[in-house]
This record gives C-alpha cells, sequence and structure tokens, in this order.
C-alpha cells in the first residue's frame, strides 16, 4: 500500500512551494506565516455528493430527503436544510413516494429495499471510491473469503459495506479487535478498509493482521481514497515546520480528524479541528511564529478563507500554498441527473 497511488486521472507531482497572494515578508525570521496545504478540501467524491443534491433541489423542487448527511460538513448541511433538504436517520423516516438522495457514504442492500417498498424516487449519491469497496465485498465473499473490514465502529460507510455480507465481514479497529478474531484454520481471509482512515493507523492494523493471520490476502489495490491520502501527505510536509495546525472540518469527519492526527505524529506542537474560523482560539498564537492550515475532503473554501483572513488580523499575512500533489478526478452524477444529450 503506497500512500499516495494514482486513481484514474488523478496525477501526483513532486512536491513544490508556491506563493498564495502574500502580504508581508516572508523571508524575515521573526515573521508570522502560514503554510498552506494543497491539495485540501472537496474531493471529487464530494463535489459530486453536493451537485446530486443541487441537481435533486433544481429538477424537483423542495422538499427533497436526504439519508443521513450528505457530507459530513455541518455548514453543508446547514445550507441545504435552509433550502427546503431535510436530513433523516433511516430511510423509513422519508414519506411514501417522495424524493430522497443517499449519502456519499454509501448504503447496504438493506435500505435500497426499504426504499423501494415505499416507493421513493432515489439518488444515490454514494461516492465511486466506496462503491468500489462494495463490489469488493461481493466479489470475495462469492469466492469464498472471510473479509476483514478495517474501519471505525457505528461510521455510516462501514455500516453500509458490511451491509453487503453482514454475516461475513469481521469489523476491526485496532489492536483490540484484532486479538479478539477467530476464524477456523483454513479459512479464506482478505482484509478490505473504509476509504477515510488515517493510511499510517491502517498499515499498522495490517501488520498485526498479518502477524496473527500469515496467510490474510491483500486487496489489489487501496481502498483508502486518493484524496484521503493526498491530504494526509501535505500535512506531513507541513507539520514538521509549523508549530500549530489548524485544521477545518467538522468533529464527525472521519478525514478531517485523521489529518489532526497525523499533525500531531509528524512534529506539529498543536493541531486542532474547527468548522469555522469563530471557534479558533487567539490563545493558540501566544509565542507562534508559524502555522499550518488545510481542511478535510467535506469543506468548502470559504472555510478556509475565513480562517485565513483571521491568521491575518493576527500578524499571519503571509501565506504559502506548500503543494505535494495535483488532483483533476471528476466523477459523473447519478445518470438521472445528468444533462440529457441533444438529439442531432
Amino acid at each position: 500500500m503506497t500512500e499516495a497511488s494514482p486513481v484514474d486521472n488523478f496525477t501526483t507531482t513532486a512536491p513544490t512551494t508556491t506563493l498564495d497572494h502574500p502580504q508581508g515578508a516572508a523571508g524575515d525570521g521573526d515573521a508570522k506565516r502560514v503554510l498552506l496545504a494543497a491539495p485540501r478540501g472537496y474531493c471529487a467524491g464530494v463535489d459530486r455528493a453536493v451537485e446530486t443534491v443541487e441537481k435533486a433541489l433544481e429538477k424537483h423542487g423542495a422538499p427533497l430527503y436526504v439519508r443521513k448527511e450528505i457530507v459530513h460538513n455541518k455548514h453543508v448541511v446547514s445550507t441545504f436544510e435552509s433550502r427546503g433538504v431535510i436530513f433523516v436517520d433511516e430511510t423509513t423516516e422519508v414519506p411514501e413516494g417522495a424524493n430522497v438522495v443517499f449519502s456519499a457514504h454509501g448504503v447496504s442492500p438493506q435500505v435500497h429495499q426499504e426504499a423501494k417498498l415505499l416507493n421513493l424516487r432515489t439518488f444515490d449519491a454514494t461516492c465511486p471510491l466506496v462503491t468500489k469497496v462494495h463490489n469488493e465485498v461481493k466479489r470475495f465473499t462469492k469466492q469464498g473469503y472471510q473479509i476483514v473490514l478495517i474501519g471505525h465502529h457505528g461510521h455510516e460507510e462501514v455500516e453500509g459495506t458490511a451491509g453487503e455480507a453482514p454475516d461475513d465481514v469481521h469489523l476491526v479497529d485496532g489492536k483490540e479487535d484484532v486479538d479478539a478474531l477467530e476464524f477456523p484454520e483454513g479459512t479464506k481471509l482478505i482484509w478490505l478498509s473504509q476509504t477515510t482512515l488515517s493510511v499510517d493507523e491502517t498499515m499498522r492494523t495490517v501488520k498485526l493482521l498479518q502477524e496473527k493471520f500469515p496467510h490474510i490476502e491483500t486487496p489489489p489495490s487501496d481502498d483508502i481514497c486518493y484524496a484521503t491520502q493526498n491530504r494526509q501527505v501535505a500535512v506531513k510536509a507541513i507539520a514538521p515546520k509549523v508549530e500549530l495546525m489548524i485544521v477545518v472540518g467538522s468533529q464527525n469527519s472521519s478525514n478531517s480528524k485523521r489529518l489532526v492526527e497525523v499533525a500531531l505524529q509528524h512534529g506539529t506542537k498543536e493541531s486542532y479541528l474547527v468548522d469555522y474560523a469563530e471557534q479558533v482560539d487567539p490563545a493558540w498564537f501566544d509565542g507562534v511564529t508559524s502555522v499550518g492550515v488545510t481542511s478535510g475532503a467535506s469543506v468548502p473554501e470559504l472555510l478556509v478563507r475565513g480562517v485565513l483572513d483571521l491568521l491575518a488580523e493576527h500578524g499571519f499575512s503571509s501565506i504559502e500554498e506548500v503543494t505535494t500533489a495535483t488532483e483533476d478526478l471528476v466523477f459523473s452524477l447519478p445518470r438521472e441527473l445528468r444533462p440529457a444529450r441533444n438529439a442531432s
């Protein structure tokens, strides 16, 4: 498993540093500076999910129901709520015959069946990279494998993935879960993972699995998505160079929380997760001359800009954008929401 493997049209470049509208003296020894991670913010899957809701609203109007949060970001959710989107925890809360969007995190076959029984018009915003893991579960279980799924208990993505084969998927989230796993001798095993995990933590769990089950197989390609990996690589590049890292993202965002952990593990003294600039405590800046800024894969850029504006008010006016990869992957919308092709 590599830390930045290419996916389709996604390309990786050598680390470079570029200046992003600097307003201060970047070369001064005591100058306060910001290192801004790139890539950051929206990934292709989040772009697709948000646009799915936009297009469904445009085409069918409100009320529009969304099962769970479309993406794990408070700002995105509250913005859609103000436009008539109703977020529900379960499909059974949606009125019969209504329009419903499934979130980017994916759903189980049971949820699809519930929607069918309620005669719901569904728009599936599941990230294609999550769908890839679902398809792996179906393929490997048909081949007689028991699947060890590395992921976080209670996360929507894990619930949907495990729901493809509940009797054959075994969730592990660290050493205690691995220690508790037992399989009959000769059981065919393969591990898969949630797409938004820490690469390093996942590989530590994989090592534990391989020590306990030497015959466990590795999937043919990474399950941790390109965007999750890229944002972690960017943080690793910045972390040793800053005293404070601010990660913009919500508390229920797995990939955002992992960025905080990665920063602390790679040299940053303090790292905090905030939804908005208003949550930044100016006391964090005491004695600090260098701040790193990044954002999770479901965070709009305007929230990052708000943090940068706040930093500028506190003297951090020199901004250097540190680019470790470029991303140009785009996912198609659900078929029902794609623009009609003109006959010619």
